[in-house]
This record gives structure tokens, C-alpha cells and sequence, in this order.
């Protein structure tokens, strides 16, 4: 059941002006998951010590009541602060305006940007299995647990199988579903996207979106936005992954099959713009999306903005967490 404006939020990090490292949207193996946060540099926004500090303990128990029903948003994670803000905190923010009567809180699956996190700017975030712990501590009975991830991949069946552990320890648990879930969701993505991108769409430039990509078969995801582009009648729109399939290479065949572009654009495909958009998109080394395709002859213009920022994408998150109100009978 919709209720009003209140969320309650955990406040409080050393403000920092940075560009988001990996986001919560991304997919990788089992053995990458965890390690595209380190090493990270943060080049394109630096950190002032003049910024006023919020405070920002994610994960405290704030103002729940035992027995009540919270809403945990997980998410991947991110080590660039100003990024956060308008991409998985606009998200948090927008499923709490919808759901006011209910506290929401945060955790993170990457250990590695939790640490880093805690370690450059004293800012505590729970990861799941503590955000978890916390609540059966404060005596919650229900839990809505929606991530932000875009598929249902690996971080998705990770997060399905820590819940399973703690069955027994609330009385219900109900995990929403990721981003690209149901046909409905790649419409209104597509949608997103294209409403967002419309400036560019001249006949002449080519509008490609850089997703991660993954070894799990939510790979599928990529063709199927493809497809999807296609089908509404969207001839200028290609979808390309860092990691897997398809790859830049089929990306740069298909626009050389079309011939007439003069101009691409570089957007991610992710939540947050993080570590891939800021460097494997957007980077002037010579194996970034960026430098290659200039390197064809194109003239190429980048937008950092993850899909996190577009209003329309948040609603979704916000009509999913909804779905898993009614299965929870609220």
C-alpha cells in the first residue's frame, strides 16, 4: 500500500566531489564482482576539505519500531560520493517519498568500496549480511529487500541465496526484482533513454550505450534492449558491453554497416557512472571506447550520467518495491 512523503535516511560522509567507481547496475563474474573497486583513482572530481560533512551512517537502526516493516536497498556500491548522490541515493530518496510510513535503509555488496569508504571518509554502510543482522537485532518483522542491480545475474542470485539464510529470522521477506526484469520494464527503459537522448538522434550521430556485461546468461539483457530498440523504431540506438557480448567490435560493425554517421555518443548502460563509464567509455587511453572510435574517424561526445539519474528509470525501482508490498500483503 502507497503511503506519503517521510523516508527515513541514515545521514552522514565527508563530503567529496568524486565520479562514481562501478555501480550497483553492473555485472561481472564471480571473480570480478569484488575487485573493478580497486585501484580506482578518483581523476575527474577531487575531494575538498571544505565541504560540510554529512553524516551518513547507512545501515543504523534510525527510528524503527519492532515488529515493523522495513525496506533495505541494496546496491552494489560506489567510492565516488557526488556520484552517489544522484544516482543510488536519488534512487533510495525515491522509494522513500513513495513509502513514508516505512523506514529505508542501505547496504552494499562490494566489501572492497565499504572499506574504502570507511577508511577515506569515516562513512559506515552496511554490507548485507550486517544490514541483515541489524534488523533482526532491532526486532523487524518484515523486510523488503530491493536491489538496484540491473539484471538478475550473478550479484542478483548472491543477494536471493544470503536472504534464504535468514529465513525464519523475520516473519516475511520479499525481494524485489531487478531493473530489466519483465517486458514492460525494457519498454519504459527504452523509453528512458531515448526521451533522454533525443537531441542527439539527427540521422547523423549514433546514440550507443555501454553496459557492463556478464558470463551469466542475464547477458541477455543486451540483445534483448537491442531488440527491443529496434522493434519501437529506433534505427540510431546500439547496445554494447565492456565484458562480454556485444562487444565494441559489433558495436563499430553495425555503425559501419549503416555508413552515414559522422558522431557518436557514449552513454552507460549502468546505475551509476562509475570506474567502466569514466574510463573504459570515456578515457583517453588508447583502448577506451572514446579513443577508438575516434580513431575510426569519428567525432565522439561522451555523457556520464547513469541510468540511476533519469526520474523515469527511479520510478521503476519504485513500482518494484511496490510489487513486493503487495506479496508481503502491506
Amino acid at each position: 500500500m502507497r503511503k506519503q512523503l517521510t523516508a527515513v535516511f541514515m545521514a552522514g560522509v565527508l563530503g567529496a566531489a568524486c565520479v562514481a567507481m562501478a555501480g550497483c547496475g553492473q555485472e561481472a563474474s564471480p571473480a570480478k564482482a569484488d575487485t573493478e573497486a580497486v585501484g580506482v583513482t578518483e581523476t575527474a572530481e577531487t575531494t575538498e576539505a571544505a565541504d560540510t560533512l554529512e553524516s551518513e551512517k547507512a545501515g543504523d537502526s534510525g527510528d524503527a519500531v519492532e515488529g515493523s516493516t522495513v525496506i533495505l536497498v541494496v546496491s552494489f556500491g560506489t567510492s565516488y560520493n557526488e556520484n552517489r548522490k544522484v544516482t543510488i541515493e536519488a534512487i533510495e530518496e525515491a522509494v522513500g517519498s513513495e513509502f513514508g510510513d516505512y523506514e529505508v535503509r542501505r547496504a552494499f555488496t562490494s566489501q572492497i568500496i565499504i572499506d574504502k569508504l570507511k577508511e577515506r571518509d569515516g562513512l559506515e554502510i552496511d554490507n548485507v549480511e550486517e544490514a541483515l543482522d541489524r534488523a533482526v537485532e532491532d526486532g523487524i518483522a518484515n523486510l523488503v529487500v530491493q536491489p538496484t542491480h540491473l539484471m538478475d545475474g550473478y550479484e542478483y542470485t548472491d543477494l536471493a541465496n544470503e536472504l534464504k539464510d535468514y529465513e525464519g529470522k523475520f516473519s516475511k521477506v520479499v525481494l524485489g526484482e531487478p531493473l530489466l526484469s519483465s517486458d514492460e520494464d525494457f519498454d519504459k527503459v527504452v523509453k528512458a533513454i531515448v526521451e533522454k537522448t533525443a537531441e542527439y538522434d539527427d540521422g547523423e550521430t549514433a546514440i550507443c550505450f555501454m553496459g557492463h556485461g556478464t558470463e551469466a546468461d542475464s547477458n541477455r539483457v543486451y540483445p534483448r534492449m537491442q531488440e527491443t530498440l529496434k522493434a519501437a523504431g529506433y534505427e540510431n540506438y546500439f547496445i554494447g558491453t565492456v565484458e562480454a557480448e556485444p562487444a565494441l567490435e559489433d558495436v563499430m560493425a553495425a555503425l559501419k554497416e549503416k555508413g552515414s554517421y559522422k558522431r557518436v555518443v557514449l552513454e552507460p548502460l549502468m546505475v551509476v557512472a562509475g570506474d567502466h563509464a569514466n574510463n573504459d567509455m570515456a578515457g583517453d587511453e588508447e583502448d577506451s571506447w572514446k579513443t577508438i572510435l575516434e580513431n575510426e574517424g569519428y567525432e565522439v561526445e561522451c555523457v556520464l550520467e547513469g541510468l540511476g539519474q533519469i526520474p523515469a528509470v527511479r520510478d521503476i525501482y519504485v513500482e518494484h518495491v511496490q510489487a513486493a508490498m503487495e506479496k508481503l500483503g502491506e
